[in-house]
């Protein structure tokens, strides 16, 4: 029987102005924004006031004004490790998340702690018009793209000693995909750091991958420039013991494009804060996603999308299957249209089947909407099992009912799988969603 668990569905539709010119407009927005109560109105314009948005983060003394929590763009942003207080659970950003099997990555010590262990390799393949140079922490381009926003990704950069830098060269057309293969080999609590530059013009897939056992806390920028186009697959196919919290952060220039696929099915606990600033006018991204937990699993998405200057666009897909008992999947989703961002055009959704007892979704899909000038803006999310008439469909033509549950499964996460573009990720992927189907108890 089909049960839907959750589901939300909300869009903004497009009206005329008074002039009858057709520039949408939300329902109780105008041009300046939604009207706010007083209390929380002031508290907005003073975090906001002083946020930077597009080439990194403010600190968080920066911020002292503002609410906490009355905006996403409030959020303390800081490489100061002790901006961020010890954690208890009770956070908005980490209540979904088991602190205890974390492995020590939020520093639980103390602000003097710092991550020693050995971080996982990394290993890039070679092509013309591709740099790779490994640097130390004094490198001014570190910190470019990435303001740490949360205690983990804090305790990472005060913790790395030597980074990767990956470079696209500019008006590069990058003839294979560029490979970087990340390979844990030790479960002592470690940070890493890792930045991709795509120049001006430049044209790229990049497949960051994931494997052996780790408990890594790690940064990941991502720096798109003008005109340049770049796809990120990122695969999580750890060892079942690996503990990974990764902040993936974009920034993305003018008329530049970026698309970002996570694909997280491997470790105990993996913890993903992709995060998207769209900086330039005509900037675009597109962020997908796929996750599969099994049994005891806890595998969360905690996504941001910045829009913050007019006409720029952004696309939001996650989808997640779940089986097994304490399969847990987090999927939480901001998006944030400031006031100059007029023209923009956004929607996101997520996803999820539940493919047996004992599994546990939390999907939180969130829209902070300033301007009512925009092309359109929505979000949706939904949990659920299987969907009887799809099931009747094919059983009436002759497919036994476990067979007929392993399609509908393949067909929801082919969607995603097929967004990656790239053969031989695309094939390796459907041969583990086959592995994972056969353990399936429908």
């Amino acid at each position: 029987m089909s049960q839907t668990v959750n589901t939300t569905d909300h869009t903004a539709p497009e009206n005329l102005d008074a002039d009858g010119a057709g520039i949408p407009v939300i329902p109780g927005m105008g041009e300046e924004g939604e009207t706010l109560s007083a209390a929380v109105a002031q508290a907005s314009d003073a975090g906001h006031a002083s946020h930077s948005v597009p080439s990194g983060a403010a600190g968080a003394g920066e911020r002292a004004g503002a609410k906490a929590g009355s905006s996403r763009a409030d959020r303390v942003s800081s490489f100061e490790l002790a901006d961020f207080p010890a954690l208890t659970g009770r956070e908005e950003d980490w209540r979904f998340t088991p602190l205890n099997r974390l492995a020590g990555l939020h520093l639980p010590d103390g602000d003097e702690a710092r991550l020693t262990g050995p971080a996982p390799t990394v290993t890039v393949s070679e092509q013309d018009g591709v740099r790779v140079e490994t640097v130390d922490r004094s490198d001014a381009r570190l910190g470019s793209v990435l303001g740490p926003d949360d205690r983990v990704s804090a305790a990472a950069w005060t913790s790395f000693a030597q980074a990767t830098v990956v470079t696209i060269g500019a008006g590069v057309e990058a003839s294979a995909p560029v490979r970087i293969d990340i390979a844990g080999t030790s479960d002592e609590p470690a940070a890493q750091h890792l930045l991709v530059v795509a120049e001006p013009n430049s044209r790229a897939d990049v497949v960051i991958r994931h494997t052996g056992t780790a408990r890594v806390a790690q940064n990941v920028e991502v720096d798109v420039q003008e005109a340049a186009g770049l796809n990120v697959t990122s695969l999580q196919a750890w060892d079942a013991d690996a503990v990974h919290v990764s902040a993936q952060q974009v920034k993305v220039g003018k008329d530049a494009r970026i698309k970002h696929v996570s694909v997280s099915y491997g470790g105990s606990l993996v913890r993903l804060t992709p995060t998207s600033r769209l900086a330039g006018q005509g900037a675009e991204t597109e962020m997908f996603g796929l996750y599969f937990a099994d049994a005891g699993q806890h595998l969360e998405q905690r996504l941001f999308v910045d829009h913050a200057v007019p006409n720029a666009k952004s696309n939001v897909l996650y989808k997640g299957a779940l089986q097994g008992q304490d399969a847990h999947a987090v999927w939480v989703g901001d998006v944030l249209i400031r006031k100059a961002a007029e023209g923009t055009d956004s929607y996101e959704k997520n996803q999820n089947l539940v493919l047996s007892e004992g599994t546990r979704v939390d999907s939180v899909p969130n829209l902070e909407i300033e301007t009512g000038l925009i092309e359109g803006a929505g979000h949706a999310s939904s949990t659920a099992q299987f969907d009887d008439e799809q099931l009747f469909y094919l059983m009436a033509r002759g497919i036994q009912e476990k067979e007929a549950r392993e399609l509908i499964v393949r067909g929801f996460l082919n969607e995603i799988i097929q967004k990656i573009g790239i053969e031989d990720v695309e094939e390796s992927l459907l041969t583990q969603m086959d592995a994972e189907l056969q353990v399936a108890t429908f």
